[in-house]
């Protein structure tokens, strides 16, 4: 399975994150809509089907990455 990249996953944590409390505070359809999306991806990057698994395998990958990204170095 294809793995995203550290930084796709922390930035789709961030954005489910302060989506989900933009949505406690304003439960519009755009927010509700942003949330969907963004939930929706994190599953595909994951290959998870529900929010929880998502963002458990998400965190896990992210805790197993590497600090620094050597794959652009030049040997």
């Amino acid at each position: 399975m294809l793995m995203a990249h550290p930084a796709v996953l922390r930035n789709l944590i961030d954005q489910y994150e302060a989506l989900r409390i933009l949505h406690a505070e304003d439960s519009s359809e755009e927010v509700r809509r942003r949330m969907d999306d963004v939930t929706y991806t994190l599953c595909v990057s994951t290959g998870t089907r529900d929010i929880d698994a998502a963002l458990s395998t998400a965190r896990h990958q992210l805790a197993g990455a590497r600090t620094e990204d050597d794959s652009l170095l030049i040997a």
